[in-house]
């Protein structure tokens, strides 16, 4: 899956896309009076990306065969010997029951706390000064998207949209 981003400038949502696209929209635009007017968000995760214009991107080098093309991360996990035997025991050792719980526990929540999460620190770089936004928050987590589009209808559209599409999909 390519990872993707947004660009604003001020209030205008500008591009979405790859990295490559981000870089040649923001290029042709002319010069911004302030580098703050000029924002890029990672679409997955709402935190606010560096990006300069003037620098080509370096295309993405091609995979090569084996785990690493799934994506696969090695991190050192600690738990209790009991925990490691019951993991040993599942089919397909302790990573693929790793993966199986947490898979089932995204699963079961939505990932509704990484979507709101995502939103939130978008929206702090975006509305964070905007009328109504602390209390937009509050909706925000407790899961309220009526509520919350009715303390943002008077943001920017562009802001306000990309931020309910950051928490609700």
């Amino acid at each position: 899956m390519m990872k993707t981003y947004t660009a604003f400038a001020q209030e205008m949502w500008v591009a979405s896309g790859s990295c490559a696209e981000i870089v040649a929209a923001l290029a042709a635009m002319p010069e911004m009076p302030r580098a703050d007017d000029l924002l890029v968000f990672d679409d997955e995760d709402g935190r606010q990306i560096d990006f300069d214009p003037r620098e080509t991107p370096e295309p993405e080098a091609p995979r090569g065969r084996g785990r690493p093309a799934l994506g696969v991360v090695a991190r050192e996990v600690t738990l209790l010997p009991r925990h490691w035997d019951w993991l040993n025991e599942q089919p397909g050792g302790a990573s693929a029951a790793l993966r199986k719980l947490v898979d089932a526990a995204r699963k079961a929540e939505g990932d509704g706390a990484g979507r709101r999460n995502a939103a939130y620190r978008f929206l702090t770089a975006m509305a964070g000064d905007r009328p109504g936004y602390e209390e937009a928050i509050r909706a925000l987590y407790a899961d309220d998207r009526p509520r919350f589009e009715t303390l943002a209808a008077a943001w920017p559209r562009a802001i306000r949209d990309y931020g309910i599409g950051l928490a609700w999909g």
